[in-house]
């Protein structure tokens, strides 16, 4: 009896600490996958208006905009990344808004091909997104990268941390190559809100690009679905459903030109 009885207490203890085991696996790993795979959802972005005009490096009054139906996209800051360095560049020309305009802070990073990639830097770049996002009347961030293959993780890293530093209802949305929303999805496990396809000096494969969606087809990545980016300059014949468009003028942006624009978009739709 003594010998069966310590036979069943071997074989509980082997039963209690592989369930132990397993659910501490699940734990570690849980907070990872709800970082990469959670489908974000903000309320500051399903609000965003539905004609966003990007305002770049260049003085911009914006006064005359109608802040019910048109938001403003700003360059914030521009960070830098050589080697080990980080170097974050603010704005440097004015901007005019309405008072109740919905502002996007928009944050650049340009990266050398020997930029390190390291913690450090990641760290500071999601701080600096940070700060940005934390501007007066700002509801959402936008990230501009236009990274490599090889910068992919990288930016990802950046991504992660700066959703842990804003926190699970912040608006995060980045800028997106037409090929990440098509065949080469990378960013459906990202943890943004909205990737804005760059519909405009697209380079290589262009043709492709639009006649992929001059055929009435969609992108493949269900995070390019909300909004598009597209370009005063680059007409389009039709563009796919009715979605958000984010608007890059070269020049600075005045009333006359927000219209006819805005005619001109009824027309592709």
């Amino acid at each position: 009896m003594l010998q069966q009885s310590l036979l069943t207490g071997s074989v509980a203890a082997r039963f209690i600490s592989r369930v132990i085991t397993i659910l501490v696996c699940f734990f570690a790993v849980a907070p990872i996958r709800s970082e990469r795979y959670q489908p974000w959802h903000s309320e500051q972005i399903s609000d965003l208006p539905q004609f966003v005009l990007w305002a770049w490096e260049k003085p911009e009054d914006l006064r005359f905009i109608k802040p019910e139906n048109t938001s403003v996209a700003f360059l914030a800051d521009t960070v830098q990344l050589r080697g080990d360095a980080v170097v974050v560049r603010p704005r440097l020309q004015s901007l005019l808004v309405p008072d109740h305009a919905h502002l996007v802070a928009v944050v650049r990073i340009e990266a050398d091909q020997d930029t390190a990639q390291n913690r450090n830097q990641i760290e500071e770049i999601a701080t600096a997104i940070a700060k940005a996002a934390s501007l007066p009347r700002v509801v959402a961030v936008q990230v501009d990268f236009d990274a490599t293959r090889s910068q992919r993780e990288f930016y990802r890293s950046i991504l992660l941390e700066l959703r842990r530093d804003l926190g699970p209802t912040a608006a995060i949305s980045i800028t997106a190559l037409a090929s990440w929303c098509l065949g080469d999805d990378w960013i459906s496990s990202l943890p943004i809100n909205e990737a804005v396809p760059m519909l405009f000096r697209m380079g290589a494969g262009t043709n492709e690009v639009v006649s992929w969606l001059s055929s009435g087809h969609d992108f493949r990545a269900p995070v390019c679905r909300g909004s598009l980016g597209v370009s005063t300059d680059e007409r389009w014949v039709s563009l796919p459903g009715v979605r958000r468009l984010y608007v890059f003028h070269d020049r600075a942006w005045t009333q006359k030109t927000e219209l006819a624009f805005l005619r001109e978009v009824r027309q592709w739709r």
